[in-house]
């Protein structure tokens, strides 16, 4: 029996079960999710290399205007204060025309994977430091973990791959690098530009593609990783749904508040009908409530003698019918219409119970 109740205790702790959106929710509050950042590189390239091809006519006139200045006037000024703060400033203003476009073009692109693999979500979870992140015994475990390894042979795949794909296109235009020497510098540069565009979308779409199986690989070791236990997920819905003793209890409080309220208009009622042991209805009419005849309080064995006790003290008429009793027991509930196959039998009580208070 020790061993059963071993063995029952290791395969309940074994994460076995899928994470229940509570537990999806949380880890996503802590900014764990599925996502690629291979992803986000692979876009943010392959939006950079486009952006570059629409664009080489105005990138190419910054640079060109950026070496004329310097050639023409930069070197020909005299070094002082006032030259140094000029070319700075000249300087500056070249380089973020140039580079504000490329870099506004990859924020873009880095905010589209982000959003097309997560969605929004905003939380510092990831920025708040952490003991444990400069643990020296778990970062050797990292090292050498599965994970690393994992990541080692996608790191050589990569290389692979863009190393094969750069190679090809060069093979293809191996004329056009040859005949580099024999042309201007312009249109050296026009070449080299052409083919380094080239190159960098026909890797950005391998890197892409490659990505895509990297995303799937996150996505497994992230489903993996939340998977609860059995006890887990009993230890989730005692805190969802409370302790079942609390909660046991307070039904019990419900039960009987409800109890009371409903003896409180047991004095009200015009009439309770009875088995006479074991059920017991009582009806009141109002018209300007209901209507119809309705149920005031109910009940069975204890309850009903308890209701019947009330009705007396209170001078409520009585009325036994067993059929009636029973039926009016199963067939409405405490505020309910007497239903409308009764409503010849309750009037023909309620008419008896009215001549018996008007002789009275």
């Amino acid at each position: 029996m020790q061993w059963l109740s071993l063995d029952l205790q290791f395969f309940s702790g074994e994460k076995t079960e899928k994470a229940t959106p509570k537990k999806r929710e949380d880890a996503r509050k802590k900014g764990q999710t599925a996502k690629s950042q291979d992803v986000n590189t692979a876009i943010i390239l392959l939006a950079v290399f486009l952006f570059l091809t629409f664009s080489a006519s105005y990138i190419g006139d910054i640079v060109f205007d950026l070496f004329h200045q310097t050639f023409q006037e930069y070197m020909l000024m005299d070094l002082t204060e006032n030259t140094v703060h000029v070319i700075t400033m000249d300087l500056m203003k070249e380089i973020a025309l140039l580079l504000g476009p490329i870099m506004l073009v990859a924020l873009l692109a880095g905010l589209v994977a982000n959003y097309i693999q997560v969605g929004v979500m905003f939380t510092t979870e990831p920025l708040q430091p952490k003991l444990e992140k400069i643990d020296p015994i778990k970062g050797f475990k990292r090292i050498f973990s599965l994970r690393a390894i994992v990541e080692l042979m996608k790191s050589i795949l990569k290389i692979s791959f863009v190393g094969a794909i750069t190679f090809v296109i060069l093979w293809m235009n191996i004329d056009r690098v040859l005949s580099l020497s024999f042309k201007s510098v312009g249109d050296s540069l026009t070449t080299m530009a052409s083919l380094t565009i080239q190159m960098g979308i026909a890797a950005s779409l391998a890197l892409l593609f490659l990505s895509l199986f990297d995303f799937l690989y996150q996505k497994y070791d992230f489903e993996k990783n939340i998977r609860m236990s059995k006890q887990d997920l009993k230890d989730e819905h005692k805190n969802i749904e409370g302790d079942p003793l609390i909660k046991s209890k307070i039904k019990q409080r419900q039960r009987e508040m409800a109890m009371r309220r409903m003896m409180q208009e047991v004095p009200e009622a015009d009439v309770v009908i009875t088995n006479p042991t074991h059920f017991a209805i009582a009806l009141k009419y109002d018209e300007n409530k209901m209507d119809a005849p309705y149920v005031v309080a109910k009940g069975v064995d204890y309850l009903a003698q308890k209701i019947k006790y009330i009705a007396g003290e209170n001078d409520v008429v009585m009325v036994e019918n067993r059929p009636l009793a029973r039926s009016l027991y199963d067939s409405a509930e405490i505020g309910d219409a007497v239903p409308e196959e009764f409503f010849k039998a309750v009037a023909e009580i309620l008419a008896y119970v009215y001549r018996i208070k008007n002789q009275m």
